[in-house]
């Protein structure tokens, strides 16, 4: 099923607790003046945080999602293909350990930056 902006933009308004505490950290280049958008379509695929210069896709699980590792895992094939890295983090590391999250994801970004995809 392909994503639309209509289900983007309904999951932007219906937001996990962990997706609004993220959020609050990546908005407004808040991180590192890297500019991130959410609830992005992307190929079809409705990203959670996309910064689009970075090439990094942030995605935020929840615990349903231990059992869909392998949708997970395909879905993840489309962005890739596209040349993003994708980040997945339980929202339980972003409620219990936001600082860690954060900084793991400007450690990609900066191991991106020196190593670009070819």
């Amino acid at each position: 099923m392909q994503a639309t902006t209509d289900t983007a933009r309904r999951l932007r308004r219906d937001s996990t607790e962990a997706e609004r505490k993220l959020w609050s950290q990546l908005r407004n280049r808040n991180l590192n003046g890297l500019k991130f958008r959410r609830q992005v379509v992307v190929d079809g695929y409705v990203a959670d945080f996309i910064c689009w210069d970075a090439k990094i896709i942030v995605e935020l699980d929840g615990g349903h999602h231990a059992e869909r590792v392998f949708e997970d895992t395909e879905r993840t094939k489309v962005p890739e293909a596209a040349g993003f890295l994708v980040l997945r983090y339980w929202n339980n590391d972003v409620l219990m350990n936001l600082r860690g999250v954060l900084e793991s994801i400007l450690d990609h970004v900066v191991s991106a930056r020196r190593n670009p995809s070819p």
